[in-house]
């Protein structure tokens, strides 16, 4: 049986205590996209030991990122995990590859923003991740059905301006949710 979802694009998946092992245990994934075909999100809340201003001098961009230059690049997922991506509000400009996903949420995937990112340039508030969390046709659906995922809507806040290890609990407790008191199990009456 199909379990029918409205489209949650735009929301955080809130990973459940029964996911407490892989890459997914305690994540907290923004979905970029979602439909029938499936669904993409970025994880915002695994920092690698890679700093910013590394991929910047790795990929030889002029710049070190100015203050942007210290931030933890994210485990976006296990997909691609050579393909960046960048989360930001968006700013006075476009990117050649950029899709705004909510009225303050874009996502770009070309590398002139991360040329301006090393000048200084790009926008203030970003996220940059390696890889990304992808679901196929019916997949997340039946995840949610098995209670893997709590869903809520997204906050750009939670995103850009709380730190990675408070992201998972800042989106729970806008459902009034303290993580730490449910129990790995899942019960059906």
């Amino acid at each position: 049986m199909r379990h029918s979802l409205p489209n949650l694009k735009g929301h955080f998946l809130i990973a459940m205590p029964t996911l407490a092992e892989g890459f997914f245990a305690h994540s907290l994934t923004y979905l970029c996209d979602h439909s029938e075909n499936g669904a993409m999100g970025l994880v915002i809340n695994r920092p690698m030991e890679l700093s910013l201003g590394e991929v910047l001098e790795h990929l030889k961009f002029q710049g070190d990122g100015g203050e942007h230059q210290d931030d933890p690049v994210m485990a976006g997922g296990p997909v691609h995990t050579d393909r960046g991506f960048v989360l930001h509000r968006p700013a006075g400009r476009e990117w050649e590859s950029t899709l705004q996903l909510s009225d303050d949420i874009a996502l770009t995937t070309s590398r002139d923003i991360l040329s301006a990112i090393a000048c200084n340039e790009g926008p203030g508030d970003m996220l940059v991740a390696l890889g990304y969390a992808g679901w196929g046709a019916g997949q997340l659906e039946e995840e949610l059905a098995a209670n893997t995922w709590l869903t809520v809507p997204a906050q750009a806040d939670i995103i850009f301006n709380t730190p990675h290890d408070k992201r998972l609990a800042a989106a729970a407790a806008t459902l009034g949710i303290d993580l730490a008191l449910l129990a790995p199990g899942a019960g059906h009456a």
